[in-house]
């Protein structure tokens, strides 16, 4: 006899942390899951939209996400949650991964962990199929918006999720997690977080951006024009009182309104033979203290436990970065767990399942 999974969709409105405790307004429906999805170890998977607060400080900005449900009965308390915070996408409407599907790689990672009997939640980040840029690298916004995603997703499935979570994020993923991280007991101490695994994790940009300038030379990279646009367009939309446009070449200010519809697969070909430096006409240093203010992940204030994963062969995010922000982390007595693997960015999330599966399993268990 065939089993059939659903598609769920709900609406859960939530206004960021401090009024979490009025009851949701949710209605739903369950229609068959959709056939791009492919996370084929999920029962149920539930589409939301819920309110956080966006980068400009606003209160009320939307965000939606998904929620992927194990097959089976959950156990005593609800299935333990891992908040997944997705990589590079885009900044546009259409390249929200709960509505464009996602990448192979992600579809098998999140698979791995829904086998292992957790609920995945996986919102989109602010700007991503609501309104408005999405303020790509923007940490606080990004744990705004996975921090009041789980809080909506529990209000809307009480019985079957669990309070214990964990945030499991690469590359810009990587960056959210480690933010939500540094305030997610602040933020909702009613939850019971637990940890952070982040991979590739885009740390330490804030002592690079700065440095971009006209005479920059172009590393043959795409991925890495195609980052330094959706910062540039995210940047620009977060901080409208800075000229960031005075700073950008003709072909700059073309390239960075192209990636506000551009996903990032059409992004790379988008910049082909395009370096960072041809998008400015002029050195970014004097936006020095904006960018570490927008970009900077802390490395201090940590009170769970943190698993950090880095590939050698990075060229995304190159171990050196990485390695920097490890070291600051231990030097102020942070609890972190740092690994590395002899593969490239992607690579780097199946590498790391054999040290960060015992290590989620650890801590969500009891």
């Amino acid at each position: 006899m065939r089993s059939f999974r659903f598609r769920t969709l709900v609406v859960v409105s939530a206004l960021g942390a401090s009024i979490f405790s009025q009851a949701p307004v949710a209605s739903a429906a369950a229609t068959p899951l959709y056939p791009n999805s492919a996370i084929t170890a999920a029962s149920t998977e539930i589409l939301f939209s819920y309110k956080t607060i966006g980068s400009r400080g606003q209160v009320d900005a939307p965000a939606s996400g998904a929620v992927y449900l194990p097959p089976g009965k959950p156990p005593a308390g609800g299935w333990p949650i891992l908040a997944w915070a997705h990589g590079t996408v885009g900044v546009g409407d259409k390249c929200a991964p709960s509505a464009a599907g996602r990448t192979q790689r992600d579809i098998d990672y999140l698979n791995h962990w829904l086998k292992q009997g957790y609920a995945i939640v996986a919102p989109d980040y602010v700007g991503l199929g609501t309104d408005g840029v999405h303020p790509y690298l923007h940490g606080r916004s990004e744990a705004h918006a996975v921090v009041d995603g789980v809080g909506a997703a529990i209000a809307a499935l009480p019985q079957q999720l669990s309070h214990k979570w964990m945030v499991i994020g690469q590359s810009q993923g990587g960056q959210a997690a480690l933010e939500t991280a540094n305030v997610a007991t602040k933020l909702r101490p009613d939850l019971d977080f637990r940890g952070t695994v982040a991979t590739g994790a885009a740390a330490n940009l804030d002592a690079v951006f700065p440095l971009a300038n006209p005479l920059l030379p172009n590393v043959g990279i795409p991925e890495l024009t195609t980052i330094a646009a959706y910062f540039i367009a995210g940047f620009r939309d977060a901080r409208p009182d800075l000229p960031v446009d005075s700073y950008l070449s003709d072909l700059g200010r073309k390239v960075v309104s192209d990636s506000e519809s551009l996903c990032f697969d059409d992004m790379v070909a988008r910049v082909a033979g395009i370096g960072i430096g041809q998008l400015l006409k002029k050195d970014a240093l004097p936006l020095r203290e904006a960018m570490k203010q927008y970009l900077e992940v802390p490395t201090a204030g940590y009170d769970r436990p943190i698993f950090i994963g880095q590939g050698l062969l990075d060229t995304v995010v190159p171990a050196p970065l990485t390695a920097k922000l490890v070291t600051e982390m231990t030097a102020s007595g942070q609890p972190v767990t740092y690994k590395t693997y002899p593969t490239d960015h992607s690579g780097t999330m199946a590498a790391s399942l054999a040290d960060s599966t015992p290590f989620v399993k650890a801590r969500l268990a009891g």
